[in-house]
C-alpha cells in the first residue's frame, strides 16, 4: 500500500470522486450537466456454467455504476481465454451472458478487448452517466442514519462449496439467480429516496465494504447479525467449513476495527466476513427518508432488509457487529 500511496496524485477540477476512499466508481465533469462514471472489474469463473459466468460477471461491473446512483451508459469487455484448450463455443456463451446482462441494464456494447491466457477470466469495463454533484458516494453517511441491504449474503461459501461438488443444485441456482440479478431496481429506489451514502457488497464482503463507508465517512457502522439476509442452504455450507479465502483476508485486514459483540454467532459473523460476487447495495439514509426508500424498494420487487445504522463518529472509521 506505501508503494501505491506513492503515485502521483491528480490535482483536476473536472475530478469529482477519486480513488482516495475506495469508492466503487470514479467520477469526472464531462459538462455541467453530464460526468461520467468509470469502473472495471474482471475475474475467473465462479460458477461452472458459462452463461451464468457471463451475465455475474457484467453483473457485478454495472453494480459500481448502480452504487453510485448512476445509469450504465456503455462498456467494454475483457476477456482472457485458453485458446486451443476449451471450445471457442465456451467464450461464446461467456460473452452471450455479459451481453444480456448488459442489454437489461441499456448499456451499450462497444467491443473490447482479448488476450490469450492459461485460464479464464472475464469482465466488463463500464461508463456511466450521473449529474455532476448528485454522485452517490460510501462517505456520506451521518451518525443516526439506517442502514440497509438489498441482496442477502452467501454467494461466496455457496460457489466454493459448488467448486467441490457440496452445493445442492437449487442452492447453487438460487445462488446464481441473486448474483446475476442487475442491481438497477435498487439503484432507482436509492435515487428516487435521497440516500446520501451507498457501496456494493462484492469481495470484500459485507464487513469489507462497510468498513470502507464507514472509514470514507468517519463513522462507526453498527451492524445486526441476526438480522443479515442469507441465502437459502449459506448457512449450513459455512458451518461446514466452506468460507471463501476472502472470509479470512477481510477478517485480519479489519482486526480492532471490527469489535464483535460477545455472543455473535461465529457462523454469521464468518458469512459477514466471506465474499461476495455481484452482491447487493449497503445504503445509508436519514431516519426521515427511510420510509421512502422501504416504500420505492419494495415497489420495484426489491427485498427491504434493514440491518443496522450509523453510530458516532470515528476518526478512521469502525464497524461493531452485534448480535
Amino acid at each position: 500500500m506505501q508503494v501505491l500511496s506513492a503515485l502521483p496524485k491528480q490535482d483536476d477540477p473536472r475530478l469529482l470522486v477519486d480513488t482516495s476512499h475506495f469508492d466503487d466508481a470514479g467520477v469526472a465533469r464531462l459538462t455541467d450537466e453530464i460526468a461520467l462514471v468509470q469502473t472495471v472489474d474482471f475475474f475467473p469463473p465462479v460458477v461452472d456454467d458459462p452463461w451464468w459466468f457471463g451475465r455475474i460477471a457484467a453483473a457485478n461491473a454495472l453494480s459500481d455504476v448502480y452504487a453510485m446512483g448512476a445509469r450504465p451508459f456503455s462498456a467494454l469487455n475483457i476477456v482472457a481465454f485458453p485458446a486451443g484448450e476449451l471450445p471457442l463455443e465456451v467464450l461464446a456463451t461467456i460473452l452471450k451472458g455479459g451481453c444480456d446482462a448488459l442489454a437489461e441494464a441499456g448499456a451499450l456494447l462497444l467491443g473490447g478487448h482479448s488476450v490469450i491466457d492459461a485460464g479464464i477470466k472475464y469482465g466488463v469495463a463500464v461508463t456511466g452517466t450521473v449529474r455532476p454533484g448528485a454522485q452517490v458516494t460510501n462517505g456520506g453517511a451521518r451518525p443516526g442514519d439506517l442502514v440497509y441491504l438489498t441482496k442477502p449474503l452467501g454467494t461466496g461459501c455457496i460457489t466454493t462449496a459448488a467448486r467441490k461438488d457440496k452445493a445442492d443444485e437449487a442452492v447453487l441456482r438460487a445462488a446464481c439467480e441473486s448474483m446475476g440479478r442487475l442491481n438497477r431496481a435498487a439503484c432507482d429506489a436509492l435515487v428516487e429516496a435521497g440516500v446520501r451514502a451507498a457501496t456494493d457488497v462484492t469481495g470484500y464482503g459485507l464487513l469489507g465494504h462497510g468498513f470502507e463507508l464507514a472509514a470514507a465517512s468517519g463513522v462507526e457502522l453498527q451492524l445486526s447479525a441476526a438480522a443479515l439476509p442469507l441465502l437459502s442452504g449459506a448457512r449450513e455450507l459455512m458451518q461446514r467449513g466452506f468460507a471463501s479465502g476472502g472470509a479470512g483476508r477481510t477478517l485480519a485486514y479489519l482486526g480492532a476495527r471490527l469489535v464483535v459483540a460477545a455472543g455473535v454467532d461465529p457462523v454469521l459473523q464468518r458469512l459477514a466476513a466471506d465474499s461476495e460476487t455481484s452482491g447487493g447495495l449497503l445504503l445509508a439514509i436519514p431516519p426521515a427518508r427511510a420510509a421512502a426508500l422501504e416504500g420505492a424498494l419494495a415497489q420495484r420487487g426489491v427485498p427491504v432488509q434493514r440491518i443496522g445504522e450509523i453510530g458516532l463518529p470515528v476518526t478512521g472509521g469502525r464497524v461493531h457487529l452485534s448480535g
